[in-house]
């Protein structure tokens, strides 16, 4: 007689049979070991990876899941962006791109990200890879640049000091801050008329000690220190006046007499060049604001204009230069900024008469700062194109004057590029895309054809972008600027931005990753 099988045990042994047969039907067991990654590629430490965009190829030892929220966990450091997640089989990709030549960089795919298909298997292990892209190759010196080296006194040549220069930075709207209006010389009728009644009018503090201190322990090493003198040389009289319906203080240029700078006004020049001097830094020393678009504009490249303040600029730069001719090869003097036509014309002037006024205005300030003999007899000295322009016109049009010194000297243009991207606050263009890197790579060229590659070392004395963009497209421009000057050895000077208004007088930065950007691109760049 046989015994009956309790139905309970029955249950079992038909459960147990089940998932036997499903396991042999499958061929494999369930997977509960969390994904373990066996190779990728770039591999972890490798040098001399190619391209501005690279696609990481990670592959496990099984089939993986990555959700979309564990997508955005994902990151890549120095600046590069993540541009695509992708889990497909075994294998992870992920594309990132702003990749730079000579950088260094760290993808990092953290805990809690990379699973495989099993409930309750655990995650993999957090993977970070290191990986370094290949070096920028420049093309050829051609022979017409000038070699950096030094005179037969030991004083750098114009190569060699804005190779030295390396990145810079515009300590702007402040020292060249005025009034700017012939009928409303606010600053001259409203206030006591006191350096920092000038150094502040546009909303910037002092400049101190401490901020340019800032600025040298981030890596910059030169600044340039915008200065406008009309306000500060000789008698300005200045009349309330009925202007429409309004009484405004105005003034007179014809009216204006004499020549001397104010020594309380130069004394604080000194003290702010001495600020830069004295972190070994770089320093250059201009007249701003006496030129450009403004009414109270008194240097217009124009031959009557020349004819009648080339006195007063020939004053101006003697007592410039008599003041600091004791200083060293790392102060350098800027003739003057952005020099426009009679009708205040941008980019290339109305007449061509324009450019022949500029390189007059050029070759008084070589002669008149070599005048004066000490270490002027053979300081670098940099001249400006017209409006500093970078237009194929304006740099075909400069000129090098005759000078006693042999190559001392360079050219400055400035460049905010895209126009729309970099000045215009309301322009839809936000992006710095594919079209704006062009631009800014024509723009470069041109200037190392006409002035570089002719023997005329060169400085982009101004570029940068409105603050209202975002500082991630900032940063992109920045670097396209730098990688492009790069191959012409032409020092860089952002244009404000970097620390400003109260941020100065703490100090602190304002964008601390455009300055980041800066840095890192000018060292994976210049030599």
């Amino acid at each position: 007689m046989s015994k009956k099988i309790p139905f309970i045990i029955l249950t079992v042994l038909l459960s147990v049979a089940v998932s036997c047969k499903g396991n042999l039907n499958s061929g494999q067991p369930e997977v509960l070991d969390p994904p373990v990654l066996l190779s990728s590629v770039p591999a972890d430490g490798a040098t001399d990876v190619s391209g501005d965009e690279l696609t990481v190829r990670f592959n496990f030892d099984q089939n993986i899941r990555c959700s979309k929220a564990d997508e955005q966990k994902i990151k890549i450091d120095g600046g590069a962006v993540i541009k695509t997640v992708a889990a497909s089989g075994a294998e992870l990709s992920v594309t990132v791109s702003g990749l730079n030549p000579g950088a260094s960089y760290v993808l990092s795919v953290p805990e809690k990200t990379i699973y495989g298909f099993s409930p309750d298997q655990p995650c993999a292990a957090a993977i970070s890879i290191a990986f370094t892209m290949k070096k920028r190759e420049k093309p050829p010196v051609p022979e017409g640049r000038m070699k950096p080296g030094k005179d037969s006194s030991g004083w750098e040549n114009a190569a060699m000091c804005v190779r030295n220069m390396k990145v810079g930075w515009n300590l702007g709207n402040t020292l060249e801050s005025n009034s700017g209006d012939l009928n409303n010389m606010w600053i001259e009728a409203w206030t006591g008329r006191t350096t920092k009644d000038y150094e502040t009018a546009w909303g910037q503090p002092l400049a101190t000690r401490e901020l340019i201190h800032m600025f040298k322990q981030a890596g910059f090493n030169a600044i340039r220190v915008p200065v406008t003198w009309y306000p500060h040389m000789g008698k300005i009289s200045v009349t309330v006046k009925k202007v429409g319906s309004e009484d405004k203080p105005v003034w007179d240029p014809s009216n204006w007499t004499g020549y001397d700078v104010d020594p309380v006004w130069m004394a604080r020049v000194k003290e702010v060049v001495d600020y830069v001097i004295d972190e070994g830094m770089y320093c250059i020393l201009n007249v701003h604001h006496d030129t450009g678009d403004a009414s109270t504009a008194w240097m217009r490249a124009d031959e009557g204009s020349y004819e009648r303040y080339k006195d007063r600029y020939i004053s101006l730069w003697t007592q410039i230069a008599t003041e600091f001719v004791s200083y060293g090869e790392r102060l350098v003097f800027e003739s003057f900024n952005e020099m426009l036509d009679a009708e205040g014309t941008w980019n290339s002037p109305k007449n061509s008469s324009s450019f022949n006024v500029i390189n007059k205005y050029n070759a008084d300030f070589v002669a008149t700062v070599r005048a004066t003999g000490g270490n002027n007899a053979h300081r670098n000295l940099i001249l400006n194109t017209y409006a500093a322009s970078c237009t194929e016109s304006a740099l075909k049009a400069f000129e090098l004057p005759a000078d006693t010194a042999e190559n001392h000297l360079c050219a400055e243009f400035h460049s905010y590029a895209p126009y729309q991207f970099a000045m215009v606050d309301g322009s839809t263009q936000t992006k710095f895309d594919a079209a704006c890197e062009k631009e800014v790579e024509n723009i470069i060229a041109l200037a190392g054809k006409y002035l570089v590659d002719n023997g005329i070392p060169c400085v982009l004395g101004e570029y940068g972008a409105t603050s209202q963009r975002k500082e991630e497209e900032m940063c992109k421009q920045a670097a396209c600027y730098l990688k492009n000057a790069s191959l012409y050895d032409i020092p860089c000077f952002y244009w404000m931005t970097l620390s400003d208004a109260e941020d100065r007088a703490v100090p602190k930065w304002t964008k601390s990753m455009l300055k980041d950007t800066i840095i890192r691109t000018y060292k994976e760049n210049y030599d």
